[in-house]
Formats: structure tokens, C-alpha cells, sequence
């Protein structure tokens, strides 16, 4: 079987990190921003929730290789702290960063507009992360390694 090239493992794994990550971006906005809270309040719960989001995919697909919880847990951190934090501070970054997103509101085109921008290059900035990290057998190679070689009971 062919390694897939460093470059599409990096945009594998960045996708995989999106996928956790919007989903929490996208509650943790929704939810803030529905409770009236402040920009603080509602990036902080944004942010965690990515992370809740973004590293329960991964320690699903962990335990599915047949690691054990407690065996799997570090595994998880190790291939998703790096790639999760750079997303978010990129994410948040350009989100704060567009006049009147975060006070427009829920049913604001500008809201909305602005979301999916600031996941986009938060995608864009986080890809060449993980390329290094997996270059160096760090990040989703961690992952990998599990996958490649599971552990059967």
C-alpha cells in the first residue's frame, strides 16, 4: 500500500481537525451569542467546545483501532493539541478581527459569513502545522501509527 504524500496526510488530518472544530466554533457561537453572553464568554466556550468536539473524533477512532481508554487518551492529545490550538487562534483571530461580526447576531449574513471565512483560513494556516508535526512523527502520525497497526484483544 502507497504512503499518501506528507502534503495530503496534512490536509487529511486538517480536515479532520475542521470537522471538530466547526462543530464546536459553530455551538459555541450559537449557544454564546443566544445567552446574550459577551465576546469573552462566547469565544472561551467556542474554544472549548472545539476541543471537546475535536478530540472526541479522534479518541473514537483511537478506541476503534483497539487501544484502550486509558492508552488511547494520550494518544488523542498528542495528535490534536497542536493542530485544535492553531485552528482556534486563527479561527477566533480573523472572527475578532471583522468589525460587527461577533455583535451581528445569529440571523446576520455578516455573522455567518464571517464564521466560515475564519474556519477557512484557520484551514489554510493549520495544514502546513501538520505537515511539519506528521513530518517529524508527531500530530496524526501519532494517530496513524494506531491505525496502521491496530491493537486486537
Amino acid at each position: 500500500m502507497e504512503t499518501p504524500s506528507l502534503t495530503r496526510q496534512a490536509i487529511t488530518a486538517t480536515l479532520h481537525c475542521l470537522t471538530g472544530c466547526a462543530i464546536g466554533e459553530v455551538l459555541g457561537m450559537v449557544l454564546g451569542t443566544a445567552f446574550g453572553w459577551g465576546n469573552l464568554a462566547t469565544v472561551v466556550l467556542s474554544v472549548a467546545l472545539a476541543f471537546v468536539f475535536g478530540y472526541a473524533f479522534t479518541l473514537r477512532s483511537v478506541l476503534a483501532a483497539g487501544l484502550a481508554l486509558g492508552a488511547a487518551i494520550p494518544v488523542t492529545l498528542a495528535a490534536d493539541t497542536a493542530s485544535i490550538a492553531t485552528m482556534e487562534l486563527v479561527d477566533n483571530a480573523v472572527i475578532l478581527a471583522v468589525p460587527g461580526a461577533m455583535e451581528a447576531g445569529l440571523a446576520s449574513v455578516l455573522f455567518w459569513a464571517t464564521l466560515a471565512f475564519s474556519l477557512a483560513v484557520a484551514f489554510v494556516v493549520t495544514v502546513p502545522v501538520n505537515r511539519f508535526l506528521i513530518a517529524r512523527g508527531r500530530g496524526h502520525a501519532v494517530v496513524h501509527q494506531h491505525h496502521d497497526h491496530p491493537v486486537h484483544h
